[in-house]
């Protein structure tokens, strides 16, 4: 898996990310298996109103990330080797947005401080 950034910060809110970040949260947490196929780009692109391209795009970066294979005839499927995050993670994770959700917090401001605190953690490798 690749882990340079693949956007800028000014391009993190376009809904080629949304997507991206949507698709690639519901692999790691395992909910979408190894092999499982995924939507195609024009059925995707349909159920969230964006462009073909756009959706076409995202599925491009979750394939850069080694997460998924496209095929023309087999679609699109979850790679076999996309890693996913340890249930010690996921049921963290999980604590952490039942919290927040029932003490009200904005989601997006969880997500912020998040990332603040991890990219603070990569200083001192972490």
């Amino acid at each position: 898996m690749t882990t340079q950034p693949l956007v800028s910060s000014s391009d993190a809110s376009s809904p080629t990310i949304a997507i991206y970040r949507q698709l690639r949260g519901l692999i790691l947490s395992g909910q979408l298996g190894a092999d499982e196929r995924l939507p195609t780009v024009r059925q995707t692109a349909a159920d969230l109103g964006v462009a073909p391209g756009t959706a076409a795009k995202a599925y491009k970066m979750l394939e850069q990330d080694g997460l998924v294979v496209s095929r023309t005839a087999a679609g699109t499927r979850v790679s076999a080797s996309a890693a996913v995050l340890p249930g010690s993670v996921i049921r963290r994770i999980r604590e952490l947005v039942d919290e927040a959700d029932a003490t009200g917090a904005d989601r997006e401001d969880v997500l912020n401080v998040l990332r603040v605190v991890w990219q603070a953690g990569d200083g001192e490798g972490a």
